[in-house]
C-alpha cells in the first residue's frame, strides 16, 4: 500500500498551530553572517515547538525547501529596574538551513 504525499511535513500538523510556531525573524549581525555563509535563516519560535514542526511551518509559510533545523534554548537574563529585579523571557531560536538554490526574503522589498 503506497500513499503519495505531496508535502508530508505540512500534513502532519495542524495549520493553525504552524502559523503560531514562528514568533519572529531574528535580525542581528550574527544571523546575517550565518545567512550569508550557510544559507540559514534564524527565527524566534515557541518554547514547545519541535524541529519537525518548525520545518513544516517554514515550508508552509515561505514555500521553500528546508534542509535542516537546529535549535538553541537561551535562558532569560536577570535584569534590575531600579529597586525591583525582573527577568527577561527565555528564548528558543531556530536556525533553519535551506536547500541549495532556495532563498527566503524577509525584508519585504520589491512589493
Amino acid at each position: 500500500m503506497s500513499r503519495v504525499n505531496p508535502s508530508p511535513a505540512s500534513l502532519k500538523f495542524d495549520e493553525g498551530r504552524l502559523m503560531q510556531v514562528l514568533v519572529a525573524p531574528i535580525v542581528s549581525e550574527k544571523a546575517t553572517m550565518i545567512a550569508d555563509k550557510s544559507n540559514a535563516v534564524t527565527f524566534k519560535v515557541l518554547q514547545d515547538a519541535s524541529k519537525p514542526e518548525i520545518k513544516a511551518a517554514v515550508e508552509l509559510m515561505f514555500k521553500v525547501e528546508v534542509k535542516g533545523v537546529s535549535v538553541v534554548n537561551t535562558k532569560g537574563k536577570t535584569k534590575r529596574f531600579g529597586k525591583s529585579v525582573g527577568r527577561r523571557d527565555n528564548v528558543r531560536k531556530a536556525y533553519v538551513t535551506l536547500k541549495p538554490g532556495q532563498e527566503l526574503n524577509l525584508s519585504g522589498e520589491g512589493a
